[in-house]
């Protein structure tokens, strides 16, 4: 209800809605496409991963390879992605937080957003 008692306009919420849904998937689609790096070992293992969290590369400098260690590798290069994927899950906030508050921030009540 609005204030005053009159009644929602069906169409402009549908309208917005449909807005929203666009612009989300627009922001989506813009994050799949954007690649963020993540590194541990002072730059001895790079991750770069998609704003969307699908890794895309791994770069290990020989530096880091130690046959007698693979133990200590294995944890920069988790480090790594662990990083790249932080910083992929900022890029998220920050392209769909808006929208999301807009989607399911309570804007426009039963929708299933």
């Amino acid at each position: 209800m609005i204030p005053g008692g009159g009644q929602p306009n069906m169409q402009q919420l549908l309208q917005q809605a449909q807005k929203m849904q666009q612009d989300l998937a627009r922001a989506q689609e813009e994050l799949a496409q954007t690649e963020v790096d993540g590194q541990a070992g002072g730059g001895l293992v790079k991750a770069t991963v998609t704003g969307a969290g699908e890794i895309r590369n791994l770069v290990i400098d020989p530096k880091a390879v130690d046959p007698e260690d693979t133990e200590t590798l294995a944890d920069l290069v988790v480090a790594a992605i662990q990083a790249a994927n932080e910083n992929a899950q900022a890029l998220q906030q920050q392209k769909l937080g808006p929208l999301a508050q807009g989607l399911g921030g309570g804007g426009m009540p039963g929708l299933p957003f």
